[in-house]
């Protein structure tokens, strides 16, 4: 790694997971010199690699930014938990480690907004070019792409029964939600790779960390864009406090997130007039799309007590079992230790108008009070049910000109009736799994929200008071032609040269699952367009007549 240097051929803020495949993408040919900016510290600790990990990682003000929402009045005006991976490698380091795609018809409905080159067709090959699946190749799989993609180390028992029980509840097994249909019950596959995290860090930035023309800088926080009129030029930075500058010849490439991507542009001077001048930032342009249409997937869980020691909360409780547990990971990498935050699901359409999935149902092998908190005293598991396609939409705005301080995030869930109606058939989905004779066996009660919240008025109060969100926040600085749109089909931002926004926040709406798969092929499908655009400008340049 080279000592940090003035000017650069790109500068790309943010090492999560579209910026680490942007920066070793960009770097492959040797011919670009990049400068990649993360505001957060090295993924250096061992929490980082350890699938379980996770549940270390929720409330670490090291790793995670630790946001919440605005209090939302749907929710009984709560503050809801809002975290963002601040490290390299990003949320891909500290997620819960599921691989979905997405339903094909998301992408293809993107392509019919107007955003030509981004229905499903389009972007297999990128997340085939990503992928390195231990599942044989197909149509659907590839097996040689840096992200380690694997298969559930160990069947648990709960898992199994869950799928069983699915199936006995009339939904059709699926062995691959990534295949030709993601409905029906299945097994996860994570972002692992022979038991150990496989995050774009990992998987994309290691290999690419000691080329010379890669600079990393961590503990960077990047401040503002710079300008020449409606061009960008560089990137103002802060590190140990001491502001510094960096400046790109080509683009600088905007890329930290649902969150982080619309403060920065809003700290830079594009975003809505009246908030920009409201806390003394020159307007450089009115974009009042910059922060708006925040879509992102709520959920919410049934806590359930199993009749006999079974999981993860017996491991922690007993001495023997969680020695063993350990044990099985440091010998072999299999075990509790290397089980994701799901381990098996049900995509199924539980509101009478869908006509693809809406409702994604899952276990998780464990229980807690909330996310984040110390594990139930008893043997428990987890339900949980997640809206697909919200309709609901919300907006991030800066709270004041200091970068450091955390924006106003306001989701705004559950403002739509659709969303509400679809949660509180989707809860009396996963009830009906979880009492079907496959689970049934082994399931002594149902501790939240229990068998006295049996009408859809008394559901619809449990989702408002104990809901929340998978962290999976887009469409920010969403992709579009429309005038509120902020960037292109190529993600150019509209308006300006040299200036890109490469991350989940493009999204024009959330995809049908979890988004860190679809967050990585952005980042791949971004990578070739910039390097398309820069070879397209080169070789018009060698065209021009000299002066």
């Amino acid at each position: 790694m080279t000592e940090p240097a003035e000017s650069y051929d790109f500068i790309i803020v943010g090492a999560g997971s579209a910026g680490c495949v942007l920066a070793n993408r960009l770097t492959e040919s040797g011919r670009c010199r990049v400068l990649l900016l993360e505001a957060g510290p090295k993924n250096s600790h061992p929490w980082l690699h350890i699938p379980l990990g996770y549940g270390k990682l929720f409330t670490d003000k090291r790793y995670n930014w630790c946001y919440e929402t605005e209090p939302q009045p749907e929710c009984h005006n709560r503050n809801v938990i809002a975290p963002r991976g601040k490290v390299l490698g990003g949320s891909s380091s500290i997620n819960g480690l599921i691989y979905i795609r997405g339903q094909a018809e998301d992408f293809n409905h993107w392509r019919q907004l107007g955003n030509t080159g981004w229905g499903f067709d389009d972007v297999l090959p990128y997340f085939l070019k990503s992928e390195g699946n231990e599942r044989r190749a197909d149509a659907y799989h590839s097996g040689e792409g840096p992200l380690g993609v694997s298969n559930p180390r160990d069947a648990h028992p709960l898992a199994n029964a869950f799928v069983e029980a699915a199936v006995q509840c009339g939904y059709p097994r699926n062995d691959d939600f990534n295949g030709a249909t993601q409905e029906g019950a299945g097994f996860y596959q994570t972002t692992t790779r022979g038991g150990v995290r496989s995050s774009t860090a990992a998987a994309y930035l290691k290999p690419a960390r000691n080329r010379p023309n890669l600079n990393i800088l961590s503990e960077a926080l990047a401040t503002r864009v710079l300008f020449d009129g409606k061009r960008a030029t560089g990137v103002e930075y802060l590190v140990g406090g001491e502001k510094h500058a960096a400046y790109a010849g080509r683009e600088v490439i905007v890329s930290t997130g649902a969150f982080n991507s619309p403060q920065l542009l809003q700290l830079s001077g594009l975003g809505p007039s009246e908030l920009l001048r409201s806390h003394g930032i020159p307007v450089i342009a009115n974009m009042p799309g910059v922060g708006d249409q925040l879509n992102d997937h709520y959920f919410i869980r049934v806590i359930l007590r199993c009749h006999r020691p079974l999981s993860l909360n017996d491991a922690v409780r007993n001495w023997f079992l969680g020695a063993n547990a350990v044990f099985q990971y440091a010998a072999f990498r299999r075990g509790y230790f290397s089980i994701a935050a799901l381990s098996a699901g049900c995509f199924l359409r539980a509101h009478p108008s869908s006509e693809t999935p809406d409702m994604q149902c899952s276990l998780a092998l464990y229980s807690a009070e909330k996310i984040g908190s110390n594990l139930h005293p008893y043997s428990g598991v987890t339900g949980v049910c997640t809206l697909l396609r919200p309709e609901s939409r919300g907006h991030v705005r800066i709270k004041s000109a200091d970068p450091r301080q955390a924006p106003a995030i306001h989701p705004n869930y559950l403002a739509a009736r659709k969303d509400r109606e679809t949660l509180v058939e989707g809860v009396k989905a996963i009830r009906r799994i979880i009492a079907a004779p496959a689970m049934a066996t082994h399931i002594a009660e149902e501790m939240e929200p229990g068998p006295a919240c049996a009408s859809d008025d008394a559901i619809l109060d449990y989702i408002r008071h104990r809901g929340s969100t998978v962290y999976h926040p887009v469409s920010t600085c969403r992709m579009g032609q429309d005038a509120n749109a902020v960037v292109d089909e190529r993600l150019r931002v509209r308006g300006f040269t040299g200036l890109r926004v490469i991350d989940a926040s493009i999204m024009p709406m959330v995809v049908s699952g979890n988004t860190n798969a679809a967050t990585i092929m952005i980042g791949e499908k971004g990578a070739d367009m910039v390097l398309e655009d820069a070879k397209t400008a080169q070789n018009a340049a060698a065209l021009s007549p000299a002066t």
